[in-house]
Order: structure tokens, then sequence, then C-alpha cells
């Protein structure tokens, strides 16, 4: 073989593996192409998406208001129990002086 039938060897194998890779490419592009129905689908479902992170930012901000006036009305009713067991404790402590008095009226 001399010189000139090995280029001419070299740029054929060459030139059908620039082919193959060239074909190859375009067989792995053509499969894997995304249709436009695909693409809206992922638009549909990225809007869903958008729409479902919208409504639980929502749904937290409500938790957290009711959380606060919860808090808020337990902390009222927590007094109001307090002052209202203050005032037992005085009313207890009132009637058992009256039954004292009551009790020494009767001895005297």
């Amino acid at each position: 073989m001399n010189r000139t039938e090995f280029i001419l060897t070299t740029a054929i194998i060459l030139f059908v593996a620039f082919s193959l890779g060239w074909f190859a490419n375009w067989l792995v592009h053509r499969f894997t192409r995304v249709s436009s129905a695909d693409v809206g689908e992922l638009e549909r479902m990225s809007q869903e998406l958008h729409e479902a992170e919208e409504t639980r930012d929502q749904a937290i901000t409500y938790l957290q208001q009711r959380e606060a006036e919860l808090t808020n009305q337990l902390s009222q009713t927590e007094a109001e129990l307090n002052a209202a067991m203050e005032g037992l404790r005085d009313a207890r402590r009132e009637a058992e002086e009256l039954r004292g008095q009551l009790e020494r009226a009767r001895q005297a």
C-alpha cells in the first residue's frame, strides 16, 4: 500500500466515522425531542404547582392568625379564671369569718 492509497483509505474511514456519528446524533435528537403537548403539560403542571403554593401560603397565614387569636383568647380566659378563683377564695374566707362570728355569737 503506497502513500496515496493510505491517505485515501484513511480519508474514507474518517468520512464513514463522521457520517455514522452524525447519523447517530440525528437519531438521538429525533427520539428525544420534546413535543409541544409535553411542553403544554409541563406549563400546566407548573401553573398548578404555583397555585398550590399560593393556597398553602394563604393557609399558613390563616392558621398563624387563628393561632394568635386563640392564644389571645386563652390568655384572657386564664386571666378571668384567675380573677374568679381569687374572688372565690375571698368569698370563702369571708364566709368562714362570718361562720366564725356566727358561732361565737351563738356561744355567747
